[in-house]
């Protein structure tokens, strides 16, 4: 066992930790005042529901033995419960556990990625179904095929894009942010538009978005250098390169949007630096400190206009999911194809350093083939559920505002007043209240027919 390694893992998975209630703090600060709590507790919701099921077969469908050798799934039973794990393995450079729980954050949070796309308007309970359910038919069969390598012995075979097809995707550029991505769009084509959109509530506190994306930062650091897997010179190249990444990202945002709307603004800059982030991800091993110079450059400039490509196609992603993550995921994974190089720790020329276009067609192979199935498995899940139990609030209880009539809780109560046990504003008093006040709006009179 390397103890140094071990202990870099360790640390790397604590950052990673911190990335949960950075996503709850990003997202919360984003959304509107009637909507911060149920942001916060749809990401905390979906870290509990996902981490619960990779112990119980999570870990063993990413990692396990692949079916048949195909690598499109582990052997569910194989780590079942993570009992096997406990003893250690005193041949292995990290300890299983280890590695378990690193993995599992990625897990977690690439699940809670997705409920950015779907503020203000979809049932929590339901939300929490829909985060089990897609973990365990999308995320995890995805991570195997990217994250499992077979083993060096021939033993255990892995997933068919980290060995077969040999594509780089250094942290997750395919399984984390392409994935979550197309799973956002397609479940925002099932629970529709929010009531009045394009109109939407201002952030609430940019603040909060601020130190939401500081604690991102810093816990990517731990996502992208602890997928190194040791302690070393890779691990220092891949910081570096995602810290190069996410600087230039944010200057590029500034930059498109001080010529296109003539303000640069914090939620532009936090905006780009997690555009950065989401791009070098795939890539942080793959480029030089140039190199991701200009892969965030890049994802600076492209991610902001694909975000505004949802009010003319007409769908509603509140937070900006897809345009961050889904193409932010796709160029950082096709841009290996371009400035990929053999002196980097992935070890893989790309276009622009003599290698031809054959590694950009691997990259293209694998971000397609993980958005198709991620799209279509996304969607028959959400029609099921919506079909079933239903996942879209109603009207009412949209107006009246999802923080209180998912959970009785107001983010910011502003009266001060002491209250009872049990005395606070219930869901049916403010639904009431909204129903009164749209009845009070309404005109009073009917247009003539023509």
């Amino acid at each position: 066992m390397d103890v140094g390694s071990t202990a870099f893992i360790l640390a790397s998975s604590m950052a990673v930790a911190l990335m949960i209630p950075g996503l709850a703090l990003f997202y919360g600060g984003m959304v509107g005042s009637k909507s911060v709590l149920n942001m916060i507790m749809m990401v905390f919701g979906a870290v509990a529901v996902v981490g619960v099921l990779w112990t119980f077969y999570g870990f063993s469908m990413a990692f396990g033995d692949s079916y048949g050798g195909l690598g499109l799934l582990g052997n569910i039973t194989e780590h079942m419960g993570l009992g096997d794990l406990v003893a250690g393995d005193d041949t292995a450079t990290l300890p299983p556990a280890a590695v378990a729980i690193f993995q599992a954050l990625f897990a977690v949070i690439t699940t809670a990625l997705i409920a950015g796309a779907i503020s203000d308007r979809v049932r929590f309970g339901p939300w929490l179904l829909f985060s089990g359910l897609w973990a365990t038919l999308v995320y995890f069969p995805v991570a195997h095929w990217v994250f499992a390598f077979d083993s060096a012995d021939g033993s255990v075979t892995g997933g068919w894009i980290a060995n077969k097809l040999g594509a780089v995707d250094f942290a997750g550029g395919t399984a984390v942010h392409i994935n979550a991505g197309i799973g956002a769009l397609a479940v925002i084509l099932v629970v529709g538009k929010r009531t009045g959109w394009p109109k939407q509530a201002r952030p609430n506190n940019l603040p909060l978005v601020a130190a939401g994306a500081g604690i991102l930062w810093f816990g990517w650091f731990g996502f992208n250098g602890g997928s190194a897997l040791a302690a070393g010179n890779a691990a220092s190249v891949v910081m570096l390169t995602t810290f190069n990444a996410t600087c230039a990202a944010m200057l590029a945002w500034l930059v498109v949007e001080r010529f296109r709307d003539g303000h640069a603004t914090t939620l532009g800059a936090m905006s780009g630096a997690i555009a950065g982030l989401v791009a070098i991800t795939p890539s942080c091993g793959a480029v030089t400190p140039m190199g991701a110079f200009a892969v965030g450059a890049i994802a600076g400039v492209v991610c902001p206009l694909a975000i505004s490509l949802k009010y003319r196609l007409g769908y509603d992603d509140s937070l900006d999911v897809i345009g961050v993550h889904l193409v932010g995921g796709l160029l950082g994974t096709l841009l290996v194809g371009f400035f990929g190089t053999d002196e980097a720790p992935s070890g893989q020329s790309g276009l622009f350093y003599g290698g031809g276009f054959g590694l950009l067609g691997k990259q293209a192979i694998a971000a397609f083939a993980v958005l198709g199935y991620s799209f279509v498995v996304s969607l028959l899940i959400a029609v099921v559920l919506q079909k079933t139990i239903g996942l879209r609030l109603s009207p009412e209880k949209e107006a009246a505002g999802i923080d209180v009539v998912e959970h009785a809780e107001l983010a910011y109560d502003l009266e001060g007043k002491a209250h009872a046990p049990g005395t606070g504003p219930t869901p049916e008093a403010v639904i009431a209240s909204a129903e009164k006040l749209t009845a009070e709006a309404a005109p009073t009179s009917t247009p003539a027919s023509s």
